[in-house]
């Protein structure tokens, strides 16, 4: 417990050029679509906290997959209602976001749409069973979280991955 409040305390996992550190729960069919540049809008509901413009995304890869797979810098943040959400998304010719992203956002109080930049997929993945090995009892976010210095699976799997991708 002592531990848990220490990390929250510990500052942000930031890049060298000083932007947030995230770690996102995305299922891997849409995960796969940002990594192919098909998808240009990653949507959420409910929202926890804000995520500024050039945060970086570290996408764990839910599902079948459960993995970390690569990374996407957050462009345009648009905050608001289901609705709003949706129509300013939707103003876009290649947003690559369909009527299942619809239907996952509607009726929320609260919306979020991240835009995505500059994806990039890992030269390797980190599956599920390697990233508990390492660091026993881990679980991935349900949406999304703030990774912090000192936190085990930055400091001993993220920080790596991001360095083997010529990124650090």
């Amino acid at each position: 417990m002592a531990r848990q409040r220490k990390l929250q305390q510990a500052e942000p996992a930031i890049t060298a050029a000083g932007a947030e550190i995230y770690l996102i729960s995305i299922r891997p069919v849409y995960a796969y679509q940002i990594f192919r540049e098909k998808k240009k809008f990653e949507l959420r509901r409910n929202i926890a906290g804000r995520i500024p413009e050039g945060a970086v995304m570290v996408v764990y890869a839910s599902g079948n997959v459960r993995a970390i797979i690569g990374e996407f810098t957050v462009g345009r943040v648009i905050e608001g209602t289901a609705e709003e959400v949706w129509r300013k998304v939707m103003q876009h010719d290649d947003a690559g976001v369909g009527g299942d992203a619809w239907h996952y956002i509607k009726g929320a109080s609260k919306a979020m749409a991240l835009e995505v930049r500059n994806p990039v997929l890992y030269p390797r993945r980190v599956v599920l069973e390697e990233i508990r090995r390492i660091i026993p009892g881990w679980n991935p976010p349900l949406s999304y979280k703030l990774l912090r210095e000192g936190e085990p699976v930055y400091e001993l799997i993220v920080r790596r991955l991001r360095r083997l991708a010529g990124l650090e």
